[in-house]
């Protein structure tokens, strides 16, 4: 498959492994082969449960679009990791936001 750019946004990983399912194997390359093997070991939760917590966190915890799919894609487990994934933009979310973002991720990924 060759490569060209034809729109450009932040996606999921569930995202990415469902747009490359789209083509059978021998049409993807070996940049999307590799990226399909990595979508679908380090898909954490379902497209439907990746959108729901993406726009819990945008409209509740007034997180970027970028930032809550940054979120998703790690699943972070414990404030601590979720302060590193948030701390690029320099900003100070309260322990209370980071622990209800971690509450959403937990049940999202149904470790709740």
């Amino acid at each position: 498959m060759p490569r060209r750019i034809s729109n450009q946004k932040d996606i999921t990983i569930i995202e990415a492994k469902r747009i490359l399912e789209r083509f059978k194997e021998e049409e993807l390359g070996e940049f999307q082969r590799r990226t399909l093997a990595f979508a679908t070991k380090f898909s954490k939760t379902t497209p439907a449960k990746t959108e729901k917590i993406i726009k819990e966190l945008v409209d509740k915890i007034k997180l970027s679009q970028t930032e809550a799919i940054q979120v998703v894609n790690c699943m972070p487990k414990t404030k601590e990791e979720l302060r590193t994934i948030l701390a690029t933009k320099g900003r100070v979310i309260a322990t209370d936001q980071l622990e209800e973002i971690v509450r959403l991720v937990s049940h999202a990924a149904g470790n709740e």
